[in-house]
């Protein structure tokens, strides 16, 4: 009986060893699942954080990263709501404080991270040609809304353009006269110039090198530079995972990577 009891018992530990190797290996076990992270990132970091993500992985520095790419307003908001992640990369200042505010990220955790710039795009048969064209009445004008980033870059480079002889000082009003939608991220502004939903738009740089649209581009006197930010969560489930991720894009690596995808280097207040 006692020897019967015994081989029982050891089928049973040797089915859950079994059973934990197996988790291990397969990344669903204890042990990888603590080195998976959730970074919360602006849209127009989608296809360069998933190609890091993808590298991290690689170099066994984390076990699996989910994004969750979005306006900048609306991720630090979820965040202000409780929302758990261990990375915040938000494209303005202006979010990244307001997490800060919020007690998602700790006062001084947030770093510069690149830089990104605008361009107006238009369909490529269509009748916008210039900056000049942005003001013609009638013209179907789509812009990011203000609360994001990209919507708050482009007014700033329409009052910019405003004080240029050449436009004239009523330029910035003519323009937004013409505005017909405003949108929740810049991936929706080009999404509909693309379509042929609108006659022209204000987008990231790095999102109108897509082939689907004619970009113009808007004199550097006159542009804004976007100053994207990231920080770890301060109560992030993977303190040490985000701290790599961070430390990887910020690294010359992580920054060449970056600039693959067009982005400029990052740059201080």
């Amino acid at each position: 009986m006692r020897k019967a009891l015994g081989a029982v018992l050891l089928m049973l530990i040797a089915a859950a060893l079994a059973g934990c190797a197996g988790g291990l290996a397969s990344g669903t076990g204890t042990v990888s699942g603590r080195n998976a992270i959730t970074v919360f990132a602006a849209s127009s970091l989608k296809e360069a954080f998933t190609r890091i993500g993808d590298d991290l992985k690689a170099k066994g520095m984390v076990s699996d990263v989910t994004f969750n790419f979005a306006g900048s307003q609306a991720l630090a908001t979820q965040l202000s709501q409780g929302a758990r992640a261990d990375v915040f990369a938000p494209a303005d200042r202006l979010n990244m404080d307001a997490a800060v505010a919020s007690g998602a990220v700790g006062a001084e955790a947030a770093r510069p991270l690149l830089t990104n710039r605008l361009v107006v795009v238009a369909p490529k048969d269509g009748s916008v040609r210039s900056l000049h064209d942005l003001a013609r009445p009638g013209l179907k004008l789509v812009l990011a809304a203000p609360s994001v980033p990209a919507g708050n870059y482009s007014v700033q480079a329409l009052e910019n353009l405003s004080a240029a002889p050449e436009y004239g000082a009523d330029f910035d009003d003519r323009v937004l006269a013409n505005v017909v939608s405003r949108e929740e991220n810049v991936r929706q502004v080009l999404a509909k110039v693309a379509l042929g939903e609108a006659d022209a738009g204000i987008v990231y740089a790095t999102d109108a090198d897509n082939g689907d649209v004619t970009t113009i581009p808007i004199p550097d006197a006159y542009n804004v530079v976007a100053r994207y930010y990231v920080a770890p969560t301060l109560n992030a489930p993977n303190p040490e995972g985000a701290r790599r991720f961070v430390a990887y894009v910020l690294s010359p690596e992580g920054q060449a990577v970056l600039a693959e995808y067009g982005f400029g280097p990052a740059e201080g207040e």
